[in-house]
């Protein structure tokens, strides 16, 4: 098993990637904190990992929190005595049809960008005591180049967390962390989608990919557990893209 003994957290792991995630990472033997807002849908993620022969543990976490992310570090260490992984998945779409709203950029910014920062802040420390660890954050081929369909908060968010993430690998190599990004392409449309998620406008997308397909949960999945693992052990500060060559064009 590619994360046996290792213990993770992974945030909006009730559902889309984050869920696709969590069951991988159990599957492999990590133990894993499913940490999300949304409490039914996460408990239930725990029940099925669980029922698999995993072991999962739903913690809720509003991601802008910083006392819930230390409650949620916290949670992890005492039950499971230390923090080897954590994955920074939380987050919100950009499809907004206003691309100039100025309370969607607050609340872009706020969860897509200051979550991933207070996550990587808050489990940097427990990582450290460690000796190491791997951090994942997911970002976007929004976070690298500009889309029509995609509110300026989104790229700027994204984007956000591409760059923090190579400052963060920098700052924190000395101390065995590596830190990586994912930038899942053309998707199912999120939860929390609009203007993406009608037919139209993905038919356009889907032009823009190389692979003429949309990508699958599974496969972003497995591009975090790379780099999550042992296996990549020399990676660090690196920007992994799961777009079906996309940004290739």
């Amino acid at each position: 098993m590619r994360l046996e003994n290792k213990v993770a957290i992974v945030t909006g792991g009730a559902s889309g990637l984050g869920e696709a995630t969590a069951k991988l990472f159990a599957a492999e033997g990590a133990k894993v904190i499913i940490a999300d807002v949304l409490e039914q849908e996460g408990r239930e993620i725990e029940a099925e990992i669980s029922e698999t022969g995993g072991i999962g543990l739903f913690v809720r976490l509003d991601v802008t929190d910083e006392n819930q992310w230390e409650e949620v570090v916290a949670t992890a260490v005492s039950r499971f005595g230390k923090l080897d992984a954590l994955v920074n998945n939380a987050g919100i779409s950009g499809s907004d049809p206003d691309m100039t709203n100025t309370v969607a950029w607050d609340r872009l910014m706020e969860i897509n960008a200051k979550g991933v920062f207070l996550g990587v802040k808050t489990a940097i420390p427990e990582l450290r005591k460690g000796g190491g660890g791997a951090i994942v954050n997911i970002s976007s081929i929004s976070g690298v180049i500009g889309q029509e369909y995609v509110h300026m908060g989104y790229s700027a968010s994204k984007g956000a967390v591409r760059l923090l993430t190579k400052s963060a690998a920098v700052q924190y190599a000395g101390d065995g962390i590596r830190v990586n990004s994912v930038h899942p392409g053309v998707m199912d449309p999120m939860r929390t989608s609009k203007i993406t998620a009608t037919s139209r406008v993905r038919d356009q997308m889907l032009d823009s990919v190389p692979l003429g397909r949309v990508g699958t949960r599974l496969e972003v999945a497995n591009a975090v557990l790379f780099l999550a693992s042992d296996e990549a052990s020399y990676i660090t500060g690196a920007e992994l893209m799961v777009d079906g060559g996309f940004t290739a064009n």
